[in-house]
């Protein structure tokens, strides 16, 4: 009779918590706003890991914390998440289809606007440093045009490059960095892009091992967001397995002002906090990673002319190629400056910038 007893409490047990993990709400996660543009890097390890109970937690965690872009990595299951993200209101995907495990962003209808959307680096000379092409995502929030590259290097190796060694993955991800650093550099050369993903290394080693150098060695044009993840304390790290930081945002020039601005932060998401069975249940039913989410506002592009005393707004389809100051040195959109506005078209501007951003 004891024994009796037993099975029906551990039977009652095991079925109170299989119901209470599957009505796991989110209620007090959150992330996105209306003003300021978020957007999140996640690899959701072989979507779906563990069938519908996955299912279910990640479509409750995109809609409670609401980002404008959602970079993912590691999908699996391309029909299951299509169908996943047609049952969420006021979100759309994009997915080249043909490739399975690749990599997807999923946006918000009312404040994303999608313009364009392509692979790069797609020819099987390239298959070696990028095994997962990178998916690049151009987009507009608020009126302002910004450029997403969504990636996922090769995974594992020693911690050393090894540059006599075409398989070394190191040697791989240094490659891989290096094309993304050639392709920006060539196309965006002066747009705002921001390079995100499942990066499967340190931002923070010495240059001699680090396969991040081709955009650590041009300070001027890039910045890692996550820097302070990565050197801070390892409880804010992106991947608690090992643990390591190994999910990275990076911006180009053109976002870095907009970025230390006081509004602005970047963390990565302890998603598994909100739930009744901490970090064991995240892992077990969602990934083995955490999402990395930057809150940003770019600057507006559109601007204010100096005439006589009155400041008027110009609104131009001009394209803005470089802003300069009184000393000719190519700086960034500042409010409270006289800047030169130099467009596609030859013509140039002088501008005195407001100190409050406008968009019409």
């Amino acid at each position: 009779m004891i024994r009796f007893y037993k099975t029906v409490f551990f039977f009652t047990f095991m079925m109170w918590t299989v119901l209470t993990s599957l009505a796991q709400t989110f209620d007090d996660l959150t992330f996105g706003t209306n003003d300021a543009l978020e957007i999140v890097t996640w690899n959701i390890e072989w979507f779906p890991k563990n069938g519908t109970t996955t299912v279910n937690y990640v479509r409750d965690i995109i809609e409670a914390i609401d980002v404008d872009v959602l970079a993912i990595q590691e999908i699996d299951d391309t029909t299951v998440f299509k169908g996943m993200i047609n049952e969420l209101e006021n979100f759309d995907y994009v997915l080249m289809d043909g490739w399975f495990g690749g990599l997807v962003y999923v946006y918000n209808t009312d404040r994303i606007e999608i313009e364009d959307a392509f692979e790069i680096y797609t020819s099987s000379q390239y298959w070696n440093p990028l095994p997962r092409s990178p998916l690049v995502l151009k987009f507009k929030h608020l009126g302002e045009t910004i450029y997403a590259i969504n990636n996922h290097y090769k995974c594992c190796g020693d911690g050393y490059i090894d540059l006599s060694d075409n398989g070394d993955e190191e040697v791989r991800r240094l490659t891989a960095s290096t094309l993304i650093e050639n392709y920006i550099s060539e196309f965006l050369p002066n747009e705002r892009v921001i390079v995100l993903g499942d990066l499967n290394d340190l931002i923070s080693e010495p240059a001699l091992n680090n396969v991040f150098t081709p955009f650590l060695n041009k300070p001027n044009e890039y910045m890692f967001a996550d820097m302070g993840i990565a050197t801070g304390p390892s409880s804010g790290w992106s991947y608690p397995s090992w643990p390591s930081h190994i999910d990275h945002i990076l911006i180009t020039d053109e976002l870095v002002s907009d970025f230390w601005d006081i509004n602005s932060t970047i963390v990565s998401l302890d998603i598994a906090s909100h739930m009744s069975g901490g970090w064991s249940s995240y892992d077990y039913n969602i990934s083995d990673h955490r999402p990395v989410g930057l809150r940003i506002t770019p600057s507006p592009l559109s601007i204010n002319e100096l005439s006589g005393n009155t400041l008027t707004t110009i609104n131009s389809d001009r394209k803005v190629l470089s802003i300069t100051d009184v000393l000719g040195r190519q700086c960034n959109y500042e409010p409270g400056k006289i800047l030169f506005f130099l467009y596609d078209d030859g013509s140039v501007d002088k501008i005195l910038s407001s100190f409050e951003s406008q968009i019409e």
